[in-house]
């Protein structure tokens, strides 16, 4: 077992993906949470009350408001991040063949709840969604709440295989390229990173 703790620093902002309806959260998310406890402690950091927008995402806060990342959104960028690196040849990441299960059950970020440090103000992000549909392209507009570059994380990365740490430095890497929340596409949400003692 290995343990990896980390600093992220946002070269881009970064914008939040959860909810700001309690009831979307609640009844899409939610119930895809493995446990009725796990369900409300997420809506409750959520902090919906407070913004008013009903198709806006936000981030989840702690007891004192501080904006934080949770666990799982890192083991999805790993994912994401693998999935997208295992068609590179020479890379760790070619060589895992059940990408997803190996980093749901061998690799763990620590603590649950990873608060984002920063300075400045918290802002908006509006921009227009455009599908392919049935009856036509459609356009909608996205708006989520946005922490500015220069944020910070820091977390542990449990590794229970040691296999693991090369391509976990791997995916840590690829964050310059493709980052953590929203609209990474665009570029949001890019990061460098930096071991920490």
């Amino acid at each position: 077992m290995k343990t990896l703790k980390v600093k992220l620093t946002f070269t881009e902002p970064i914008l939040g993906t959860s909810p700001a309806n309690e009831e979307v959260y609640r009844d899409f998310i939610g119930t895809k949470a493995p446990d009725a406890a796990t369900v409300e402690d997420e809506v409750a950091a959520l902090g919906a009350d407070a913004v008013v927008e009903k198709g806006m995402t936000v981030f989840p806060r702690l007891d004192d408001g501080t904006p934080f990342l949770y666990d799982y959104q890192i083991k999805g960028f790993f994912k994401d991040t693998c999935g997208g690196l295992r068609k590179v040849k020479g890379t760790r990441s070619e060589k895992i063949k059940a990408f997803k299960k190996e980093i749901d059950k061998l690799i763990f970020p620590e603590p649950r709840c990873i608060p984002i440090l920063f300075s400045g103000d918290i802002t908006e992000c509006q921009r227009p969604l455009r599908a392919q549909t049935m009856q036509g392209e459609r356009v909608s507009l996205a708006i989520s709440e946005q922490i500015p570059a220069g944020a910070t994380v820091e977390f542990s990365i449990v590794m229970l295989s040691d296999d693991h740490e090369e391509a976990v430095r791997e995916w840590l890497d690829y964050g310059r390229f493709s980052g953590i929340g929203q609209w990474r596409n665009s570029g949001k949400g890019r990061f460098t990173w930096e071991e920490v003692k």
